[in-house]
């Protein structure tokens, strides 16, 4: 009995983690500025000044402009906002997005997209195989499920916004549509840079689609399109272990980038991944090793900034 616990205890691994020296990154000034942008919480005031106009997030106690939530002033000439930290997804017409069918009903679906409310698809506003361009039928609504049914993932853009808030997606482009083989990230929309496309062939061998609801997608990088497949084409053909690893280090680097609220665009991530490449990818998520990776990237986008 004694010899069987000897064995047991033998074999059982235990990670171990030493204090190590740690890589110091010089920081130059500009990048102190550059997070030294003002934060409020709840109660702070940001102006006296009565020639402020109040924007989104403020509020006016006696005569001085208040912050209601916690996040970053914004100016704009005169009017000052509070942009929150924290957030839901509050979409804007020409937005891209990732979401999830949770639904499917009478000529539209229902998806996930990290907004108050539940976005709609449209069925008129989805492509028919072979691009075809006619009225929607009686059979067209049979055959729905054999699109999009629920759990399966997408890529649209924002077409309009109704009176409630909830958004109308569509997804009339080939690069819109349902998605394959990946990993989903979801992460706060307040991180997601504004850019004019927001799908990336990355040069390391992966592909990223930032999605400005905070949904991040990333694949292998894509083969040849079917065209004939109206945007609805999955490929099930197996992954590399190498593209795999691409992945799968793109994917922590994103969580480490999203820890630290550094601002997410195909150059940050792709510096990210670079500064993370002496380390396993395991160990991108321990923090000793996440704090010198996103040090590293801060400097490197400070100076490509100059």
């Amino acid at each position: 009995m004694r010899r069987l616990n000897l064995q047991k205890t033998e074999n059982m691994a235990a990670d171990m983690r030493l204090p190590t020296f740690r890589k110091q990154v010089s920081l130059s000034p500009s990048l102190s500025a550059l997070d030294g942008k003002d934060l409020v919480v709840p109660g702070d005031v940001i102006t006296s000044d009565t020639g402020f106009m109040r924007g989104h997030g403020t509020y006016m106690d006696e005569e001085k402009l208040t912050a209601s939530v916690a996040g970053e002033v914004e100016r704009v000439n005169k009017l000052v906002c509070v942009r929150p930290l924290r957030t839901r997804f509050n979409g804007e017409v020409g937005d891209v997005v990732v979401g999830r069918i949770t639904e499917v009903q009478q000529k539209r679906w229902k998806v996930e997209t990290n907004s108050r409310l539940d976005s709609v698809l449209l069925l008129s506003s989805v492509n028919l195989p072979g691009g075809e361009l006619r009225r929607r039928s009686a059979e067209d609504e049979l055959t729905m499920r054999d699109y999009l049914q629920e759990g399966d993932l997408i890529s649209a853009e924002v077409q309009s916004v109704f009176s409630d808030g909830a958004l109308s997606l569509h997804t009339r482009s080939l690069k819109y549509g349902k998605l394959g083989q990946g990993v989903l990230v979801q992460l706060s929309p307040s991180l997601i840079k504004r850019q004019k496309t927001h799908f990336h062939n990355l040069p390391c061998g992966a592909s990223i689609i930032l999605g400005n609801n905070g949904f991040v997608w990333l694949y292998p990088a894509p083969g040849q399109q079917d065209e004939e497949a109206g945007g609805y084409y999955t490929s099930l053909e197996p992954v590399s272990l190498s593209d795999r690893e691409v992945i799968s280090r793109l994917r922590n680097c994103l969580l480490a980038l999203g820890a630290h609220k550094v601002l997410l665009y195909d150059t940050s991530v792709l510096y990210c991944y670079e500064s993370s490449l002496p380390h396993q990818i395991k160990d991108i998520l321990k923090p000793e090793v996440m704090e010198e990776i996103v040090m590293v990237t801060r400097q490197k986008l400070v100076e490509q900034e100059g």
